[in-house]
């Protein structure tokens, strides 16, 4: 298996032929004045020791990995091992990118952050995040969007985010990151907390920073508890903020495998699925060059997918790297699959996922029964469903 050596972006922000920065002249001042704060930050001890002492004692690191028992023995053969970035204060991995990019937005003196959010976690962790550190914040979410995760919503309001809707296009997370941009290109005072790996640089490599936690203290982790390295690591991949955050770590171990899982929808068919990296080709959006879904016209196209968090037409660019080198493989899980892994891990180990960490699960739990009993398959929970239970309850309702 190739082995791609753990790179920073280049100097123009390109891992590889992907990245960069496309965006006019006004919001390039504003990367790079983002990107140097972001560089002296990393190298302040005292920057990095807060960073680190809010993860331990506010959002409750380290999370602990688990072995699914129950559901490996149902299924047989490889045994299951989950990341549990789900019991993070506020129930997903995001906390640990809003913590770091809010603290650099107080660093460099900003009073106002502002966000876009799909399924509602990075809203709910950025409106967190900027009341713990006296920030003003604001929140685009796609009206489809707050129709179906309305529990995020009313989290967001009380956490004193002002939470504004995306109305243009498809309403959902594309539109919410192009009026996010759009207000952020008016103020200069203000901080744009992106809550993916991805947009124009230094976004990739700074989310990756701040996540590069979770795969840490996985490595770790799972030397103590088994004695060795899992055989893959799979997580979820909408943006690919989970699975950069989790794949790090391993990015020069041969032996570990490294899955992403995108959400494969309802099926290939244009505007049924938001497959980018399994069903897209290269492409620039939103200031960046990746694999994209497009349309007829080559531009962004219409995307699909039961979970909010995962329905976006780009992924970031070092995953597209990552494909191309061949050093992570690419997968698609359906919508009956994720809803039948978010149902399984319920019933057989009392633990409610994320619609979009169930697609990450549905391929562990597929590929589990042909693998040897001592294959060890990580799967990255990304986060708790709570959010999801009534999307849930309403699809159970339709089909019964």
């Amino acid at each position: 298996m190739p082995v791609a050596p753990n790179r920073d972006p280049d100097s123009n922000g390109f891992f590889g032929a992907f990245g960069g920065q496309y965006v006019p002249k006004a919001l390039k001042q504003r990367l790079d004045e983002v990107s140097v704060a972001l560089e002296r930050a990393e190298q302040d001890p005292a920057f990095m020791q807060e960073f680190r002492n809010l993860c331990t004692h506010y959002s409750g690191r380290p999370t602990p990995v688990f072995f699914c028992a129950n559901l490996s023995a149902k299924l047989g053969g490889a045994q299951i091992w989950l990341k549990r970035e789900d019991l993070n204060h506020l129930g997903a991995h995001k906390i640990n990118n809003t913590l770091g990019q809010c603290l650099l937005a107080k660093r460099m003196g900003k009073k106002r952050v502002i966000a876009e959010t799909g399924a509602g976690q990075h809203g709910v962790a950025t409106a967190a995040s900027a009341a713990l550190l006296g920030l003003e914040c604001t929140i685009y979410m796609g009206e489809v969007d707050i129709a179906r995760q309305h529990l995020n919503v009313m989290r967001m309001k009380m956490l004193n985010a002002h939470v504004k809707v995306a109305m243009s296009g498809q309403r959902t997370l594309k539109e919410a990151v192009d009026e996010a941009l759009g207000e952020w290109m008016k103020d200069p005072d203000m901080f744009y907390v992106l809550g993916s790996a991805v947009g124009p640089h230094p976004y990739p490599y700074m989310v990756r920073r701040f996540q590069s936690i979770i795969g840490q203290e996985a490595r770790e982790q799972m030397l103590t508890e088994t004695g060795k390295l899992p055989n893959a690591c799979i997580a979820c991949v909408g943006g690919g903020s989970n699975a950069i955050g989790l794949f790090t770590a391993f990015l020069d171990d041969a032996n570990v495998a490294l899955i992403g899982v995108e959400p494969g929808g309802k099926g290939k068919a244009y505007g049924q699925h938001a497959a980018s990296l399994c069903l897209g080709e290269p492409g620039i959006m939103h200031g960046f060059n990746s694999y994209m879904i497009k349309n007829a016209q080559g531009e962004p196209g219409e995307v699909y997918s039961i979970s909010a968090g995962l329905d976006y037409p780009s992924v970031g660019p070092e995953h597209a790297l990552l494909k191309e080198q061949g050093r992570a493989s690419y997968v698609c899980i359906s919508d009956q699959e994720a809803l039948d892994a978010f149902f399984m891990l319920s019933h057989y180990e009392g633990i409610i996922p994320a619609l979009e960490s169930s697609h990450a699960l549905a391929h562990a739990i597929k590929i589990a029964p042909k693998s040897k009993n001592d294959t060890i398959l990580l799967v990255n929970l990304s986060g708790r469903g709570d959010k999801d239970v009534a999307q849930v309850e309403q699809l159970m309702a339709t089909k019964s």
